[in-house]
C-alpha cells in the first residue's frame, strides 16, 4: 500500500510541476500574441498547481494526523485555491469582453498550438493513472482530482481549437471567445471547490 502512497505522490509532484512550466511558457507566449485564451489557460495552469499541492499535502499526512485535523487545515486551504479561481476568471472575463468589444486582433501563436497539443496528450495518460492508483488505494480526493485533469485535457482542446482557427483561417474572434470557455470553466471549478470544502467533502 505504502508503494502505492507513493506512486500518487509521484504523479501529483508531476502534475505541480507540469502545470508551474506550462504556466510560464502559456502566459509568455499568450503575452506576446495578445492572446487572452493562452493566458487564462496558463493561469489556471497556476491555480491547478495550488490544488495540486493541497493533494500532496494530504497524500504526505495519511496516518500521521488524525482525519479531523487534516480536513480541517484541507479545508481552508481549499477556501484559498476557490477565492483564486474566481479572481482569475474575473480577470479573463474581462479581457475576453474587451477584446471583443475593441477588436484586439491577437497574432496567431503556432508555440501556443503546440502547447495545446502537447497538454492534449499529457492530461489524459495523467487521468488514467491518477484513477487507477486512486481506486487501488481508496482515495476519493485522488480520484477526483483525476477528474480535474480530465476536464483540463477538454479545456485543451478548446484552447487548439481557438488557437488554430486564428492561425489557420484569421478568426480572432475565436480567441476571446475561448477565453470565455474558459472563465465558465474557472467560476465552475471555484463554486464546486468552495462547496466541497465548506462541506468537508473530500476533494481533488
Amino acid at each position: 500500500m505504502e508503494k502505492l502512497y507513493k506512486r500518487g505522490l509521484r504523479l501529483e509532484y508531476f502534475t505541480v510541476g507540469y502545470n508551474i512550466v506550462e504556466a510560464g511558457v502559456s502566459i509568455a507566449f499568450g503575452t506576446i500574441a495578445n492572446s487572452i485564451a493562452l493566458i487564462g489557460f496558463g493561469l489556471d495552469s497556476i491555480v491547478e498547481s495550488l490544488s495540486g499541492l493541497v493533494l500532496i499535502w494530504r497524500l504526505r499526512q495519511h496516518e500521521k494526523i488524525t482525519e479531523e485535523e487534516e480536513e480541517r487545515v484541507e479545508r481552508k486551504a481549499r477556501k484559498f485555491v476557490a477565492l483564486t479561481f474566481f479572481i482569475l476568471g474575473l480577470y479573463v472575463l474581462s479581457q475576453s469582453v474587451k477584446k471583443l468589444v475593441f477588436r484586439e486582433i491577437p497574432e496567431p501563436s503556432f508555440p501556443g498550438i503546440i502547447i495545446a497539443l502537447v497538454s492534449l496528450i499529457v492530461m489524459p495518460v495523467l487521468t488514467i493513472q491518477k484513477y487507477k492508483t486512486g481506486v487501488q488505494i481508496k482515495s476519493k480526493a485522488l480520484i477526483a482530482d483525476s477528474k480535474e485533469t480530465l476536464a483540463c485535457a477538454f479545456l485543451s482542446l478548446a484552447l487548439l481549437l481557438g488557437l488554430g482557427l486564428n492561425y489557420v483561417f484569421g478568426f480572432w474572434q475565436a480567441d476571446p471567445i475561448v477565453g470565455l470557455i474558459i472563465v465558465i470553466y474557472l467560476f465552475r471549478e471555484g463554486i464546486e471547490v468552495w462547496k466541497e470544502a465548506k462541506e468537508g467533502k473530500e476533494v481533488g
